[in-house]
């Protein structure tokens, strides 16, 4: 009876987290196309996480997970002491049970609070174990646990100060290549465009970003006078957000206003391809797509993200001359009409912004990482 080669993904169950573990499976089923092969997800329970991975046929496994919250206050202090004494300690032993009972080749850490417990109870099995960090300035759990890695593949190039050179290999965020090649004619139909102004996609991740919707809804009568919006706004923010769009917006205007609360894949490839310019916050699942379509950018970095690393995300990916970071406290409504004002009358400067963005892409990623999983996988059955 043929062998099942057993691979578990561990991580923190955000949209940033669970989208590079999507294009790392569906790139390994391309370069494999063997029936031996059984994918596992391990982590906090999130229904967006699950209903994913689920449709691309990986096997999902809940757990308790806990995280330590940096800022300080009496609630947060509760729920630290909620998460290290009850959750953290819940989750361990669920992932020692799924681990012992899975008995998997080989786990694949995206890091986060969801992927602690699974690694240590990975190292207790003797588990070989790859992990991925995302970010420029490496998340607490894989700087704490990269020591358990055979290998860590990192985003940025300034993330390898922080790992064993020996261990390290810059390979980029990997990316669903299903969002590349869309045309501005199949997203005119898909998503009833009118493309006679410029287009602005504006993408707030997968739970939305409320603070740049706000923003956004000052000036929406503004904006919509000189620019066609595409705006994925997020699934909780969406009823809010359309109902106050109604009451700032007339009916002429309203046709250039397309308001989405989440992008589906092809929706989002072609809302890349029809963009002349991209708002985002400066996740780097986000960033590395935005790169691999090729359009200028304006980044407002989350000020609330772990280690800040938001923020160094979107400075390091600056650094390229791809796109233009505006912080939040900076992201005033006028402010934002002016750059934006600024932008457009320098096409030369956005066409220049676009070229750059190849320098820095990287749309193989997953292929890559992929490609290291199954070499390893081949290696270790021919030796049995």
């Amino acid at each position: 009876m043929k062998k099942i080669m057993k691979i578990v993904f561990a991580g923190g169950g955000s949209g940033g987290h669970v989208m590079p573990l999507i294009a790392i499976v569906r790139e390994f089923r391309k370069i494999y196309q063997g029936t031996d092969v059984r994918f596992y997800f391990i982590g906090p329970k999130d229904e967006f996480t699950n209903e994913l991975l689920k449709k691309e046929g990986v096997i999902v496994k809940n757990i308790f997970a806990g995280k330590i919250r940096r800022y300080v206050n009496w609630q947060s202090i509760l729920q630290n002491l909620v998460d290290i004494l009850i959750k953290i300690p819940l989750g361990f032993i669920e992932s020692v049970f799924y681990i012992f009972y899975l008995s998997p080749d080989l786990i694949f850490s995206k890091g986060g609070f969801g992927s602690l417990p699974v690694v240590l109870a990975g190292k207790i099995f003797l588990v070989p174990m790859f992990f991925h960090e995302s970010d420029v300035i490496p998340g607490l759990v894989n700087r704490l646990l990269g020591r358990f890695a055979l290998e860590i593949f990192v985003s940025f190039r300034a993330t390898e100060y922080y790992f064993s050179a020996r261990k390290l290999l810059i390979v980029g965020n990997p990316i669903r290549k299903e969002i590349l090649g869309g045309s501005k004619e199949e997203a005119k139909q898909l998503l009833n465009l009118k493309l006679t102004k410029p287009v602005l996609l504006i993408l707030g991740g997968s739970q939305g970003a409320q603070r740049i919707n706000d923003r956004i809804l000052e000036i929406l009568p503004q904006l919509l006078k000189n620019y066609e919006i595409i705006h994925q706004c997020g699934k909780n923010n969406y009823e809010s957000v359309k109902n106050e769009a109604k009451v700032v917006i007339n009916e002429d205007l309203a046709k250039f206003y397309h308001l989405y609360p989440f992008l589906e894949e092809n929706e989002l490839k072609q809302a890349y391809a029809a963009a002349d310019l991209i708002i985002s916050r400066a996740g780097s699942g986000t960033i590395f797509e935005i790169a691999a379509v090729n359009k200028p950018a304006i980044l407002i970095p989350l000020p609330e993200a772990a280690q800040n690393h938001q923020v160094k995300n979107a400075y390091a990916y600056q650094a390229y001359r791809t796109a233009i970071v505006i912080e939040e406290n900076n992201f005033t409504s006028q402010f934002f009409l002016e750059k934006l004002k600024d932008l457009f009358s320098q096409p030369e400067e956005l066409k220049q912004m676009a070229e750059k963005t190849k320098e820095f892409a990287r749309p193989d990623a997953g292929r890559v990482i992929a490609g290291y999983l199954l070499i390893y996988l081949l290696k270790k059955y021919k030796k049995k």
